[in-house]
């Protein structure tokens, strides 16, 4: 407290920085929830980028081997020649490429939100415990 601030001011001060200390903190829960959900989205879309790449599709037929997929995966063949596997567009190149640009935005974004959530939990704390009481 300096000479010229009354404890009036200080108390004043106090309250000021406590309010914005629990203010941060409110808004770091609520960005840490935000960012939590932005991950769940992200790992849904990055496993269904996963499973339309690599697993096999179409009609099943048997032989002597066993029972297995017309069409192989777009990973093992990236360009079908029969026709029932070109007709699937979800497990066509643009497709997926569009797929994992959503991946990629949600990953960016539960990224950009969580570290954010964590900056103000930091500035919460600092300015929470730089103030003390008037007694």
């Amino acid at each position: 407290m300096t000479a010229d601030e009354t404890p009036l001011e200080v108390s004043v001060l106090a309250g000021t920085a406590s309010e914005g200390a629990e203010t941060r903190a409110r808004d770091a829960r609520r960005i840490e929830g935000w960012s939590i959900v932005w991950m769940l989205l992200a790992m849904l879309i990055w496993g269904c980028f996963i499973f339309l790449l690599v697993a096999d599709y179409g009609p099943e037929v048997s032989s002597y081997k066993g029972t297995h997929a017309v069409c192989q995966s777009p990973l093992s063949d990236p360009w079908p020649q029969d026709r029932v596997c070109r007709s699937d567009e979800l497990r066509q190149w643009p497709a997926l490429v569009g797929i994992l640009a959503l991946a990629s935005v949600a990953t960016v974004t539960a990224a950009a939100t969580m570290v954010y959530a964590k900056v103000l939990a930091r500035l919460a704390h600092s300015d929470g415990s730089g103030v003390r009481p008037q007694s």
